[in-house]
């Protein structure tokens, strides 16, 4: 009897939602556009990698260690059942700032592989499309945001805040776009287009605010307890080191 009420939890039936796009939501013909999309942001991505490790050793486990970080972030999923997917943070915007914008499609591919093959979240059919959204709009994105906002005279905090929110809520604009594309069939696209992303909205608003919290909170620490990485990655020049370091 004890046996039998411990599996009932996993005998009953329950809701299911899909983390990142999930696996099937996406024709063929679209599934496979979006991998040749990505192919060249991972081909450069692997190069500029390859390039910088050879300058410096160090930089490989930096991306090892940001790889973690994006997959730990990107797993925390809120559903969105009309829009068959999930929102969740992203990550990629702290780690084009540190890496650059490439090397984080490497990043994302890397982390969203590991979910679709052991979680289930995302699908080896849609890696391509949720790659290319978190990945290289979402690194892309942040990187410009958090570039711009720093000749514009913003502040570390403010400049990661700005990079946070913009990689999050341009990943889910692409995200938005995608879907709309591969399932509307025959139907206009952009009143699907809108129905998308105002099923976003009131999970993805708050959650881009968190991120760019989170994103200023990674850059400011690093610049307090490891300013010489940020000086490394050139996030910062050695003018902008703090006064004790």
């Amino acid at each position: 009897m004890t046996l039998l009420a411990l599996s009932l939890p996993l005998l009953s039936a329950t809701p299911a939602f899909a983390m990142h796009i999930s696996e099937g939501i996406l024709p063929f013909p679209w599934a496979a556009f979006w991998y040749l999309a990505l192919a060249p942001f991972v081909a450069l991505g692997a190069r500029r990698l390859n390039s910088v490790s050879r300058e410096d050793l160090s930089i490989k486990p930096l991306v090892g260690l940001l790889a973690a970080v994006v997959f730990i972030i990107s797993c925390m999923p809120i559903p969105v059942p009309t829009a068959g997917t999930c929102s969740h943070p992203c990550g990629t915007g702290v780690a084009a700032i540190l890496v650059g914008p490439l090397v984080s499609v490497l990043i994302a591919a890397v982390s969203l592989l590991i979910q679709a093959l052991f979680l289930a979240h995302g699908g080896l059919s849609t890696l391509g499309a949720n790659t290319f959204s978190m990945g290289v709009v979402g690194s892309l994105a942040g990187w410009l945001a958090f570039r711009g906002t720093r000749r514009l005279g913003g502040s570390l905090a403010v400049s990661g805040f700005v990079a946070g929110i913009l990689a999050d809520w341009a990943t889910y604009a692409t995200t938005a776009l995608i879907l709309s594309l591969g399932i509307r069939g025959e139907a206009p696209f952009a009143p699907l287009f809108v129905k998308v992303v105002l099923a976003f909205l009131p999970t993805q608003l708050p959650l881009g605010i968190l991120e760019g919290v989170i994103t200023a909170g990674m850059v400011t620490l690093l610049y307090r307890k490891r300013p010489d990485l940020l000086v490394k990655m050139r996030v910062i020049t050695e003018k902008e080191l703090p006064v004790h370091a």
